[in-house]
């Protein structure tokens, strides 16, 4: 998918500042997706205070929109530059795309221990755990740790986790775990000899020319993004520019489970590439069509789970409505961000908000996700 990136009318006026790279811009949206915008803002103040949804097929964003206000107290109208934490999107867009060019590389194997590579992860039964348990969540390891309140510096919180002990025998139950992409960072930071921030600033936000995505965002960058919540549990302050979630925080804002903050055309170059390089087409980076297709296909690990290596796949109730093709794959992000991509129809939806702001209470954007994703597929569909 190789995004045409002419300058045309853009969907809204774009508020970059600074080092953003020059937008994305989409034509006006085709008529049929006047319903996915109207939703969407039907929901400001509701679901979210503001969003940016963009869309793409074949070689073209077909939509690029941004709905709402910065925050609940904050009612500058969100630009479709806007920058937003991805949450948990950070363990596909930074973490597993890591691992699928070194795997590509030769230099990580998925049937390998987690101690080859990383001697300090240890304990009863870990000598068993292998990569592709971290990357389908099947390793035993706990969902998350109280990182913030049991520890002062990120040596210790790394500690903690490596130490922790498994909950089940690793390949025999899922449970979606934070630790998981910790460890697999630690990895990846074992392998390159690099911190991980700079592995991703190098080796895919560059080449993609993905310049307003980054870890720990500078100052100059606070303006453009969407606050999260008002932290209650250590911080005690609305979060600007600081990961949400309290395990990367602890961490420095560097971690493979969060930490990475981004906007919709940075996250639709990535998205392009990614189909692209599944599809067999060249882009700025080298990855085995092959491998990325086992990385974005479910594994079955352990039996039932819908899980690929990293990615998500559809399940019932998912984010990504009931419409997507048999091969989707996809991700979710904690303060309101997802990505889900259709292969077969060379698709992908791109959604992001900031639904836990004020308060992660909110949970509405349950349903919005799925109303998105299947008012963009009936968009997208033909009239018979």
């Amino acid at each position: 998918m190789r995004l045409r990136l002419a300058a045309v009318t853009a969907l809204l006026a774009c508020g970059a500042r600074g080092s953003s790279p020059p937008p994305i811009s989409a034509p006006a949206p085709q008529r049929g997706f006047a319903p996915v915008v109207d939703y969407l803002r039907s929901q400001v103040d509701s679901a979210f205070p503001g969003a940016v949804i963009a869309v793409g097929q074949h070689d073209s964003v077909v939509l690029l929109a941004a709905v709402g206000h910065y925050g609940a107290d904050d009612r500058r109208p969100v630009t479709t530059e806007t920058i937003y934490d991805l949450a948990s999107l950070t363990k596909v867009i930074a973490l597993t795309t890591e691992c699928i060019l070194l795997v590509d590389q030769g230099k990580l194997d998925l049937a390998a221990p987690v101690q080859r590579y990383l001697p300090e992860f240890r304990g009863p039964m870990k000598d068993q755990v292998t990569i592709r348990h971290l990357l389908t969540h099947s390793a035993g390891l706990a969902a998350d740790l109280p990182l913030f309140d049991s520890t002062r510096t990120r040596e210790a919180a790394l500690r903690m986790v490596d130490t922790s002990p498994l909950l089940a025998p690793p390949g025999t139950r899922f449970v979606y775990s934070d630790l998981s992409a910790i460890v697999l960072m630690q990895v990846v930071e074992r392998i390159t000899g690099r911190p991980f921030d700079q592995v991703l600033a190098d080796d895919v936000f560059g080449p993609l020319g993905m310049t307003a995505t980054r870890f720990v965002p500078p100052q100059s960058w606070h303006d453009r993004i969407a606050p999260t919540e008002v932290d209650t549990f250590f911080r005690h302050r609305l979060l600007i520019g600081e990961v949400h979630d309290e395990s990367a925080a602890r961490l420095g804002g560097v971690s493979g489970n969060a930490g990475l903050f981004s906007n919709a055309p940075d996250l639709a170059r990535f998205a392009a590439w990614l189909l692209d390089a599944r599809a067999g087409r060249p882009g700025p980076l080298r990855a085995d069509s092959g491998l990325v297709h086992r990385f974005t296909t479910k594994q079955d690990i352990p039996p039932g789970s819908s899980r690929a290596l990293g990615w998500d796949t559809p399940s019932e109730l998912s984010s990504a409505g009931t419409k997507m093709g048999p091969n989707a794959f996809g991700h979710t992000g904690f303060t309101g961000t997802s990505i889900w991509f259709d292969p077969d129809r060379n698709v992908f939806i791109i959604l992001l908000t900031n639904r836990v702001n004020p308060t992660r209470a909110n949970l509405k954007i349950l349903q919005v996700r799925r109303r998105v994703a299947d008012l963009v597929n009936d968009a997208l569909t033909p009239p018979q």
